[in-house]
């Protein structure tokens, strides 16, 4: 089948390109604009407390005020406030409410704190409906410049915070972050293709196509998300550029590394061209397949991010099989050789190098070599009992920079950490009836009462009297530890109990959605994982035609999973000191190390698979293979490895940690797993790994079908 779609593009070159022109220029030109959210209670199934709480607030409360951001002022010298300060604030807040900014429905002085250092003013603003609308974010940047110019002169300083506050720069952090990565990521792969290759055309041919494709397969995911009302995460533009070029180039350098062992063979451009994708295009495309149904899976999630993240990369990887099955064989079957100019490299097979040194001590000493990479993976997996999950996406992966996380740190010497987004607890009747004084009563003794719990503000009540809400400031931050074990195990516990006969109690707010997307991500793993192993081991099964390798293959990324994972917490959690790992990390590197990983034990093992047709024993076989499939891992892993660090260079602490995590993951894939674990231990377990279907005994005919000229 490759062969003759090799066959196919090689005699058509040009229409294959004419018809990638048109159809990116339609799929750009009719998809919509591809929009992301922060908004962590949008992910969540409806059926979550947390969702159902706000829905009653909407439902019961229309009127109450939402306060989306907070004015936090200080005294410049660091002194306590004096009432001319206060008087200044009252100005201030005056000032900015008669600005008429959109969005902003009023601003209230708050009280001094009790430290005497903090005074706060309340922005009211309407809650957010929609995720996409920015006027939020507009009207807070319009008020810092009100702000900073009314303080302007005084002794005070003031920032302003609060969710609205966070949206705006983590927007403009994106906007930034974007940018740096897009850079990065087409640097690296330039310069890495040059020291590889020394060839500027090769090292400007996946730019060049991806480039094409990356707009057009952008726009189908824009398309996806509109048709089938799906929210993505603010991440995803970023994750999409790496994707798609680092993938995009394995794709090419798999063919351009059999292209040029073909070449070294003897065979003429057109006809090589032709025989290095009927040689790695099965390889390819299962490793695509393997990458699409890891993603795919993430349909199965309970969180929105996750659930639309999963289709979009899939349909970014598809595209990229597509043009690296087509497009790129192509291109480089109209330039031929000059594709490697000025190089004259690709004449002449070199001899002596280190993957050929590897290869003969793999095939010498495959226990030695086993194990060794085996207690590699294991020592480094053992960081990851340490893990702990962070669920503050929007605050904590800020740069401590930007003006929401320097005014947030100005409130808490003043005011509890959870002053800006109080935990929302409701009582409602089931039945319609008033609460009477006394059951309000006795519930709101049993809220003070729960440890954890700072303040509650007094009761708000419908007109009916039927359903009452309670602002509550918890004791900690509402994204640590300590605020989640407070909301889940006594906060909810409690006042659910508490709950007279006849009514529903209900905790909400940003803590309550954090303990709700936690119980969803522990869901996630326990159906999400399974489904997304079980897949790939089936496409590994269908590419073997073995019962036995896809076992042993799926063994090696599960220990490459836990070193990775084991690595970032480390790094991240003891070095670094951050408060944990963004929550769904896991789930995302799970996915890229299992599937990407899965990509560079695909091109081993059908090498090693290929080399044993050729009647070599498995000890050879694996010296062979790594001979010649380790340039091609080793440059794609380097390559892979440098588009995910590219996500380091946002100053995001949540790209941080996944630009390491899924760089780090990738040089494990292919230095240690697909190098040295899977060609040792397949060389260990010899004939038995291709039980029951014999896939190291060539099929009759196999050459001759590789072998047929183009016509």
């Amino acid at each position: 089948m490759f062969a003759a779609l090799g066959g196919f593009v090689v005699r058509r070159p040009w229409w294959v390109i004419l018809a990638w022109v048109i159809a990116a220029g339609v799929v750009i030109g009719l998809a919509p604009k591809l929009t992301s959210s922060t908004d962590e209670k949008s992910f969540l199934p409806k059926s979550y407390e947390s969702v159902r709480a706000s829905d009653l607030r909407e439902r019961a409360f229309p009127q109450q005020e939402n306060v989306g951001a907070v004015i936090v002022f200080q005294r410049a010298d660091g002194k306590p406030l004096i009432p001319a300060d206060s008087a200044v604030v009252a100005r201030v807040s005056t000032a900015v409410e008669a600005r008429k900014i959109k969005d902003v429905l009023g601003v209230t002085p708050g009280q001094v704190s009790p430290n005497g250092l903090v005074q706060t003013a309340m922005v009211a603003m309407p809650e957010v409906k929609d995720p996409n609308d920015e006027t939020p974010q507009d009207a807070v940047e319009a008020m810092r410049k009100e702000v900073k110019a009314q303080v302007a002169g005084t002794d005070l300083t003031a920032g302003i915070t609060g969710s609205a506050a966070q949206a705006l720069d983590e927007r403009d952090s994106s906007e930034t972050a974007g940018t740096l990565v897009a850079v990065g990521t087409i640097v690296i792969i330039v310069l890495l293709l040059l020291i590889i290759f020394r060839s500027p055309i090769i090292a400007l041919l996946p730019v060049v196509i991806i480039g094409l494709i990356s707009p057009m397969a952008t726009g189908l995911i824009a398309s996806a998300n509109k048709v089938f009302d799906m929210k993505a995460d603010s991440s995803i533009e970023q994750l999409l550029t790496v994707v798609l070029f680092g993938v995009g180039t394995d794709y090419v350098l798999f063919l351009l590394f059999r292209y040029r062992e073909v070449l070294r063979e003897g065979v003429d451009p057109k006809n090589g061209m032709v025989r290095a994708v009927s040689r790695v295009g099965e390889a390819i495309a299962s490793a695509a397949a393997a990458v699409i149904v890891a993603f795919a899976a993430l349909t199965l999630s309970t969180l929105g991010m996750l659930r639309s993240m999963g289709p979009a990369l899939a349909i970014a990887v598809f595209v990229t099989l597509l043009a690296g099955l087509t497009l790129v064989p192509a291109v480089v079957s109209l330039l031929g050789t000059r594709v490697f100019w000025p190089s004259k490299s690709w004449r002449v097979a070199p001899h002596g190098t280190g993957f050929a040194r590897l290869g003969r001590g793999i095939g010498r000493r495959p226990v030695v070599f086993a194990v060794a990479s085996a207690l590699v993976m294991g020592v480094l997996a053992i960081g990851a009992l340490g893990y702990k999950a962070n669920f503050d996406l929007a605050g904590s992966s800020l740069p401590s920079d930007k003006e929401s996380v320097k005014a947030m740190k100005s409130l808490e010497k003043g005011f509890p950490p959870g002053t800006t987004d109080p935990t929302e607890v409701y009582l409602e009747s089931t039945t319609g009836r008033p609460l009477t004084p006394q059951e309000r009563a006795a519930f709101e003794a049993e809220l003070r009462g729960v440890k954890g719990v700072g303040s509650v503000a007094e009761p708000v009540l419908t007109p009916d009297l039927a359903t009452a809400f309670y602002s509550v400031v918890l004791s900690d931050s509402p994204a640590t530890d300590a605020a989640l074990s407070t909301v889940k195990d006594r906060l909810r516990p409690t006042m659910h109990r508490a709950a007279p006969e006849g009514t529903e109690a209900l905790v909400g707010g940003i803590t309550a959605v954090y303990v709700d997307i936690n119980r969803a991500v522990d869901r996630d793993y326990s159906v999400v994982f399974p489904v997304a192993a079980v897949c790939i081991m089936i496409i590994l099964g269908l590419l073997l035609r073995s019962l036995v390798a896809p076992w042993y293959l799926m063994a090696s990324v599960a220990l490459g999973f836990g070193a990775t994972l084991g690595a970032t917490s480390v790094l991240f959690q003891k070095i670094g000191d951050q408060p944990g790992l963004m929550f769904m990390l896991p789930v995302i590197m799970y996915l890229f190390v299992v599937a990407l990983g899965t990509d560079y034990n695909i091109l081993m093992v059908s090498r090693l698979r290929e080399e044993a047709r050729e009647g070599h024993n498995p000890h050879d076989a694996a010296a062979v293979a790594v001979k010649h499939s380790g340039p091609t891992i080793a440059a794609a892993g380097v390559i892979l490895a440098g588009t995910f660090a590219t996500l380091m260079l946002a100053g995001n602490s949540t790209l941080s940690q996944m630009g390491f995590a899924l760089s780090s993951g990738i040089a494990i894939a292919a230095f240690i797993m697909a190098l040295i674990f899977t060609p040792s231990l397949t060389a260990l377990i010899g004939h038995t790994a291709w039980w029951p279907g014999h896939g190291d005994t060539k099929p009759a005919g196999e050459k001759e079908r590789a072998s047929a000229p183009v016509g």
